[in-house]
């Protein structure tokens, strides 16, 4: 019982920093790259559709990306929905395929993308702060219904409190990286 819950729990978290490496991706960090694209979705035949499910994204050069769409009706809604989105590029069309020249950051831009990072990194330390105590919760009813003993409950929440440390451990150190990699592009 007690080793499933630690399980769970261990689980929670590794998907935690999952997403956030996710979301550390669609920043626009100065290089082009097909995942800042992730989270814009195109009205495609009254669905919205995500970017990738309807186009080919490409990064033929550092800051060009490319998109051609499979449908070329879909042309006008993926640059609308580039437009719309809160990338801050304007889309380049020559009625076949949609190019993103993403710009060189600024001091200040860099600066802002630092703290969405950071903010990215606290979210996801307190999601697994959370987990943490919902686990630990867990162990607790199970000393109250006498399932455990005294002992095993202390044990059981040393481990859980391990894997937070080692969590927010691996988070801070992907938010250093980041950092690192946005402040010098």
């Amino acid at each position: 019982m007690v080793k499933e819950i630690i399980s769970n729990a261990e689980e929670k978290m590794k998907k935690t920093v999952t997403v956030l490496k996710k979301d550390l991706n669609t920043l626009k960090a100065g290089k082009a790259n097909p995942t800042m694209l992730d989270r814009i979705e195109v009205e495609y035949y009254g669905t919205m559709t995500p970017i990738n499910q309807v186009a080919n994204i490409s990064a033929p050069e550092p800051r060009i990306l490319l998109i051609q769409p499979w449908d070329k009706g879909s042309l006008k809604a993926i640059e609308k929905a580039i437009l719309i989105s809160d990338l801050g590029i304007n889309p380049n069309s020559d009625g076949n395929v949609i190019r993103l020249i993403v710009p060189e950051l600024t001091e200040e831009t860099r600066r802002d993308i630092t703290k969405k990072v950071k903010k990215f990194g606290e979210d996801a330390k307190v999601a697994v702060r959370s987990i943490r105590r919902d686990a630990n919760d867990k162990i607790k009813n199970l000393k109250k219904e006498n399932t455990i003993t005294e002992d095993e409950m202390k044990s059981a929440e040393d481990n859980v409190q391990k894997k937070t440390d080692a969590f927010v451990k691996e988070i801070d150190s992907i938010i250093s990286d980041k950092e690192k990699e946005v402040m010098s592009l």
